[in-house]
């Protein structure tokens, strides 16, 4: 799904320890990758973003148990979520990395174990694995552990254009089996996921999305080289500033950040990605929550659509 592990860098060339002090006071930060327990310095990088955000989630394959372990001793508050993509035969075809399940599902344990609170795995939902979504979710019910779905993307940050979805009759029909399982749910924050999961059937059937896109007002992505970008998930590279250059401010209110904004309003990918979909759940929650309330009840009668 992504080839940004073919794209090798220089460690000092990508963003240094001074540059992520330059970022705001955030509500939530992602860290994400390729792999961030690659980086030798990710405890360093996690002592600022500690000090400058409410909750902060790793994305991780899980592979580095050790190095997960240790820096949740010192954090027990973070969120980890590691990539699984369906179960072990499906997963490990997938994702190339030998004993990659075995690896991941002892992580988790182990954090479980330690008694850590916000961990959890995520899906990226295609043809190849379509039919373990449901036994996936499943298991993160079992275990007691978060679950996040995604589906194919392409973007210039993930060095791929051509990720696409064949047989998306299948797809969607193990998507709706989630929507209806999470309906069921008593939690009303699984309803919301539901939500979340019929906004990637609307999307893998090419729509319009259901709520407009605000990246690069209501959050950002900062690249490794720290170029301020509105999100990831673009098919080419756009700027509001570089940290390595410019203070935050600069970079926050110049020009290029106003132009990069114009640009958002005008992309057509309509991109239905957790980073930029929650947000606007959460500013705009008049229709979630009306979908909700509507396939809530429906669900009581077998009718959710």
């Amino acid at each position: 799904m992504c080839d940004v592990w073919k794209d090798f860098t220089k460690p000092q060339d990508e963003i240094s320890l001074e540059v992520i002090k330059r970022l705001p006071q955030m509500f939530f930060v992602n860290v994400t990758g390729g792999e961030p327990f690659v980086r030798q310095d990710l405890e360093q990088i996690i002592d600022i973003l500690h000090k400058k955000a409410k909750r902060i989630v790793i994305s991780t394959n899980g592979f580095f148990t050790d190095r997960i372990v240790s820096l949740c001793k010192k954090y027990p508050d973070l969120g980890i979520r590691i990539s699984i993509e369906g179960m072990e035969k499906t997963n490990d075809e997938i994702r190339k990395i030998p004993d990659g399940y075995k690896r991941t599902i002892e992580t988790l344990h182990k954090l479980q174990d330690m008694g850590l609170k916000d961990i959890g795995f995520a899906m990226t939902v295609q043809d190849i694995n379509a039919k373990d979504l449901l036994k996936l979710y499943q298991m993160s019910k079992e275990y007691g552990y978060e679950f996040a779905t995604a589906t194919l993307h392409n973007s210039h940050y993930f060095h791929k254009l051509d990720n696409k979805i064949e047989d998306k009759t299948l797809v969607i029909n193990e998507f709706n089996k989630l929507i209806k399982e999470l309906l069921k749910s008593k939690k009303p924050k699984d309803w919301f996921r539901a939500y979340f999961n019929y906004g990637l059937i609307n999307y893998i059937k090419g729509n319009k999305r259901f709520l407009a896109c605000e990246m690069g007002q209501d959050g950002f992505f900062v690249d490794p080289f720290g170029d301020v970008l509105a999100c990831n998930g673009m098919n080419e590279k756009m700027s509001m500033g570089n940290l390595n250059r410019k203070n935050w401010d600069e970079i926050w209110n110049s020009e290029e950040a106003k132009q990069v904004r114009g640009m958002v309003k005008k992309c057509h990918k309509n991109c239905w990605m957790i980073g930029s979909a929650a947000p606007a759940i959460w500013h705009h929650p008049l229709r979630p929550i009306l979908w909700v309330l509507k396939n809530k009840i429906s669900s009581l009668f077998n009718l959710t659509r």
